[in-house]
């Protein structure tokens, strides 16, 4: 992708995909301390040095493979902010029995779910407008990048809800590291982090709409003279847009970007194929945030069900009317799901939807079961046995099902 955007002219070009400019904040990460530095490696680096654990970031596969195997090292507790990774990523059957396998876990949200369930203790949080937020930068535009916002708390949190950031200072300061989380001060920790832009706290404060600093926007940055009159060139080795990439190479991958046909599907697995003949893909539902929002009337009155798209002739010949519930099977798990018909589809493919557990009663609208066959978790079809090489991301665009009549 990053190629096209070079051989188009468009990479850090007005109207193009533009490298926004940004207030200099101080980091916050510690990456820099040596309690960092000493860490032992991301889960995952080994295997793929050029994917997420090299920022840092951990798969879920890696994850529970360290839970449930001890491999490359074992992870015996952990603390969640509010993911509900059972529903929103693959093998969510692994991923239940690596959480229940955990020493300890504990997860802060706002509503009970699947994967707070399995947590040992559950901290109740205070909600957006329950909390005071630091934004440095709103990302879509070099006028948002632009703005720094202090966002107030509109009404106080209810009952034993808490702030994310007090529940992890609060958690720094019994573990001794108050020291590197200002002792316990988080006001302290925002003068921190704004001290370079030259914006105070009291200004943020008194402007809750936010405060503008100048930026400049500049294009074709790489374009621009370095201090011996060359251009600057890339953040690459060779400082060029590296069609042939030696850093890909060096790490046993093609140098050159090319097309592979997906894992399961059905030229590379025509075994499966013979039993589940129709890929499966899957796109986000446009009311819902991922697995959020199904508990509320105005938005589930209007998708009161999950669907799954496919089209009228493969429909036709399996006895499936628009509206129907069905089956979709995959060598991997079955859920349930109302058959909407769109002609537009290739016939050979198949759409789906993640995300579903909740239920509305003032909609009239049922929960659904995350770990059975009569449920609708998406993520029980994928497994996590092919996953990308560079990357590990599982194969939610791109599998093989069976539709059935339910």
């Amino acid at each position: 992708m990053s190629l096209l955007y070079a051989l188009t002219g468009s990479f850090d070009q007005r109207g193009g995909n533009l490298l926004l400019p940004a207030a200099p904040a101080a980091a916050i990460t510690g990456e820099e301390l040596p309690s960092a530095k000493n860490m032992a490696p991301v889960l995952g680096l080994a295997e793929r040095p050029l994917g997420p654990a090299r920022a840092n970031h951990v798969t879920t596969r890696d994850l529970y493979r360290a839970i449930l195997e001890g491999k490359p090292y074992p992870v015996r507790a952990l603390i969640g902010f509010g993911a509900n990774i059972l529903l929103a990523h693959a093998d969510g059957g692994a991923g239940r029995e690596a959480l229940k396998a955990l020493q300890f876990y504990a997860h802060a949200d706002l509503f009970m779910n699947p994967t707070a369930e399995l947590a040992d203790i559950v901290l109740p949080v205070a909600s957006a407008f329950e909390r005071e937020g630091l934004k440095i930068g709103f990302d879509i535009s070099p006028e948002a990048q632009s703005l720094i916002q202090l966002r107030p708390a509109v009404v106080p949190p209810p009952g034993e809800a808490r702030p994310d950031t007090d529940i992890v200072f609060d958690l720094a300061a019994r573990l001794g590291l108050a020291e590197q989380f200002w002792n316990g001060d988080i006001d302290a920790s925002y003068r921190h982090q704004l001290a370079p832009t030259g914006v105070t706290l009291e200004q943020l404060r008194a402007a809750p709409g936010g405060v503008r600093v100048p930026l400049e926007t500049r294009y074709a940055k790489h374009a621009e003279a370095d201090a011996a009159g060359r251009p600057r060139g890339f953040a690459t080795p060779s400082r060029k847009v590296e069609l042939y990439s030696q850093t890909f190479l060096d790490n046993g991958y093609p140098p050159l970007p090319d097309f592979e046909e997906p894992q399961i599907g059905p030229t590379a697995r025509p075994d499966l194929a013979a039993r589940f003949p129709l890929v499966l893909t899957s796109a986000k539902p446009t009311l819902f945030c991922q697995s959020q929002h199904r508990a509320l009337p105005s938005l589930r009155r209007r998708a009161l069900d999950p669907e799954v798209e496919l089209h009228p002739a493969v429909a036709q010949a399996r006895g499936i009317a628009s509206g129907d519930w069905v089956a979709i099977e995959t060598p991997d798990g079955s859920v349930r799901a109302r058959a909407r018909l769109n002609g537009s589809l290739d016939p050979r493919v198949v759409v789906g939807e993640h995300g579903w557990w909740q239920g509305c009663s003032e909609a009239g609208a049922p929960g659904y079961d995350p770990f059975g066959p009569q449920g609708a978790n998406f993520n029980l079809l994928i497994g996590s046995a092919a996953l990308d090489p560079v990357s590990g991301t599982a194969s939610h665009r791109s599998y093989l099902c069976e539709i059935r009549p339910a």
